[in-house]
């Protein structure tokens, strides 16, 4: 499978916030705690050089714990401040203004002392689509002020903020970028959900996931669907079919809608916590 999408009002997007940075203190990065690599934009680097930054590594309650410890070090090391949270549960939430204002305080400082007082940070929040940007601004500022969807490309336009006198909020669109070098990170895209599943062949994508699943959480799936791992992938996707009820009009298994069930359980966590990369240390 060949892994891509970029739609047009992603180009626009970009241009949008490379005027908008000039505003920016502090740039908050969204990624998703399974893939917090591939979840991540290269070109938000270059985008937020000479800015503040903060990680948060959303969808934390659908990941590995053990894997989000290793990558919140990994990100830690590179000078990122870093936070795991559950947007929509608002678990980790209560930390995020003090981690602000800590990785803001030389600016906060620096206003001080020319006797500004009370300007608020300016934050752009950032990611890919669908890791949860609009979850995350609504838990922040506890009221709905950014659409929400699970699918990606709800946010379209640019929209400002205010949550208290201390933090001013930039909401962005979601964006990709136009080519991905490594089809391992648009497979993993795929998995979450950040690409649009039309364009996608969900068999194949199936098959790439039971046998990562078989090689890093053996168990995982002979527990949850009662198969034998020791099938091959094919035969073990058919399994869960007959075991499911997922058949064809004959009464034949629909190995289509097999495949469907595995990615929905991934992606809602019925599978169990599981993180499908780990840092390179």
């Amino acid at each position: 499978m060949n892994f891509q999408w970029y739609p047009g009002h992603m180009t626009k997007a970009k241009r949008q916030m490379q005027e908008d940075i000039k505003l920016i203190d502090l740039v908050i990065e969204l990624v998703d705690a399974r893939i917090p690599l591939s979840s991540r934009n290269p070109d938000i680097d270059e985008l937020g050089k000479n800015k503040y930054r903060l990680i948060l590594m959303n969808k934390a309650d659908l990941a590995d714990k053990e894997r989000t410890r290793e990558w919140s070090a990994f990100f830690k090391e590179k000078g990122f401040f870093v936070v795991s949270l559950d947007a929509r549960s608002k678990s980790g939430m209560k930390s995020i203004t003090d981690i602000v204002m800590e990785a803001c305080k030389e600016k906060i400082e620096r206003d001080r002392k020319r006797g500004i007082k009370n300007r608020p940070v300016r934050a752009m929040v950032v990611g890919i689509p669908n890791v949860g940007k609009s979850t995350f601004i609504n838990s922040y500022a506890g009221k709905a002020c950014a659409k929400t969807g699970n699918k990606p490309g709800v946010t379209k336009g640019k929209q400002w903020i205010r949550l208290n006198k201390s933090v001013e909020l930039l909401d962005t669109p979601g964006i990709l970028w136009p080519k991905f070098e490594d089809q391992t990170v648009g497979l993993r895209l795929a998995l979450i959900g950040s690409i649009k599943d039309e364009i996608l062949n969900v068999d194949e994508l199936a098959v790439e996931l039971v046998k990562f699943l078989k090689a890093e959480y053996p168990g995982l799936l002979a527990q949850r669907y009662e198969v034998s791992e020791e099938n091959d992938i094919i035969e073990l996707i058919r399994a869960v079919a007959v075991n499911r009820k997922c058949l064809s009009k004959g009464g034949e298994p629909d190995y289509s809608k097999a495949a469907a069930l595995i990615i929905d359980d991934f992606r809602s966590g019925k599978l169990g916590h599981i993180t499908l990369e780990r840092p390179e240390i």
